[in-house]
Formats: structure tokens, sequence, C-alpha cells
């Protein structure tokens, strides 16, 4: 098993249980018990654990929190390239999109780049980059106006006052969290109004997240569930969730390696 599969392997273990023990580790990946620390060290290093004697716990993160981008852009990159293809696969020429910030988009970013004919509407400034750096000259993007927040989107009120002139087919949104309750939640209050903006926008909702967003909780909502045309994930995500989604969004999509 390579590393950064044991890792994620204890990321995902420390988020079901709060916690890990260096010896459960080492039973569940067969390793030796200096290589899950090192395993440990590597994760704390990214501030994604906090290690404790014999084991790690789970660190806590207030609503507010908003992880880099770069912070961001190496976790998941597996699940995250499956979505993203999978969401290029409802994208056709002529169609006017939005994408949102973040690294699951991002990732979406570099397949649309092969589509001519595409008006893409943006404001995420990494979004805009790979667009501008690959696409077809027949595409025209759009990348929205605002203030900078630390996951490079661009938000506030000059950002919503452009995105509401807008009719768009589609948007594609990535979310800081979900759940069955709170629906699609995001730690910054001004993205959150851009992001309602965004959904508001659009004929079309979709949503592309990962597994670890499922119970993961930002301070302010800015889309309901049954809001969600479709959401697309991968098959990580705990059955529980999965149910969940089943009844509430309008399609859910599991996205395979």
């Amino acid at each position: 098993m390579l590393a950064r599969q044991r890792q994620e392997h204890i990321l995902e273990a420390v988020r079901r249980h709060g916690a890990v023990r260096v010896s459960e580790l080492v039973d569940s990946l067969g390793v030796s018990d200096m290589t899950v620390r090192r395993d440990l060290d590597a994760l704390s290093g990214r501030g994604l654990v906090e290690k404790v004697h014999g084991g790690a716990v789970s660190v806590h993160r207030n609503t507010t929190d908003e992880p880099s981008f770069a912070a961001k852009s190496n976790r998941q990159l597996p699940e995250k390239t499956a979505i993203a293809r999978a969401a290029a696969e409802l994208v056709e020429p002529g169609m006017a999109v939005g994408l949102s910030a973040g690294t699951t988009t991002w990732s979406l970013a570099t397949r649309l780049a092969e589509i001519g004919d595409l008006t893409v509407v943006t404001n995420s400034i990494r979004v805009a980059e790979v667009l501008h750096a690959r696409s077809d000259p027949s595409q025209t993007v759009v990348l929205i106006g605002g203030i900078r927040t630390p996951s490079d989107a661009l938000v506030g009120p000059l950002a919503v006052a452009a995105i509401r002139s807008l009719h768009l087919d589609a948007v594609f949104m990535g979310v800081h969290g979900i759940d069955g309750r709170s629906g699609l939640m995001t730690p910054n209050l001004m993205e959150a109004e851009t992001n309602r903006a965004l959904v508001e926008s659009a004929r079309r909702l979709v949503v592309l997240c990962d597994h670890t967003k499922w119970g993961t909780v930002g301070i302010s909502s800015f889309a309901r569930l049954d809001e969600v045309d479709v959401l697309i994930t991968d098959p990580a995500l705990d059955p529980d969730a999965r149910r969940q989604l089943e009844d509430q969004v309008g399609r859910l999509e599991v996205a395979v390696r």
C-alpha cells in the first residue's frame, strides 16, 4: 500500500471515530509501528490530525475555519478526478456554465478546457487560470471580480451583482461541507452570498462532493439538498449519507475511479 493510500485510511478512521491508536493502525494496515508513526507525522504536519501519545485525534475546526487552496489540493485526488470526469460528461458545446471555487471544480476545469464553443463563468482565480492557459480559442471565459478568500474564490457585493445578471445552463458547485439538515455549507459568509447567487443563476445545479465533505460544518448554508439537481460523489460515502442524499437530491451519481 502506498503512503498516500495509508494516510487516506488513517484520515478516514480519525473522521469516523475521532481518534486512532498506533497499535490499531499497525494491525489494520499491516505495516510497522515506525511506518504508521511516519504517516502520522506527515498528516500532523499538514494540519489534518493532532498527534497524541499512542496515536492521533481529529483536529477541532471552527465553523469559520477555511483551508487554503494549496492545503486542499492534495486531498482525495483520485476521488476528485473521478468526480470531475463524470461532471464533464454533463457539458456540451454551446452551453453557458458556471464553476464555483474549489479544488474539485478546478479539476473539472482541466477537462472543460477541451470542449469548444463553451462559455464559462467563474469566481475562481485557479479555474480561470486553467481555462486561460489551455482552452479552445472558441471558448469564452468570464472571471467575476470580488474580494479574494483563502481558497482563491472572489466573493462579495461586486461578485453577487455580476452573477445576478446572468442566466446559465448549469452551475457546477464545490462545497466545504454538507449534511441532511443544513444542506450545502461554506465557512465564509461572503462566499455563501456569492454561492447563493450562482445557484439562483442556473437552470441546473450540479454539486461535486467527495465523501469527506459529508458531516463537515461551515458557518453558513447557501442551498438546500432539494435544490440540487445532480450530486456527484465517490463510493466511500457513508451508506446512511447515501440514503439521505438519494431521498433529497434530484439524482445521486457515484463516480468510480
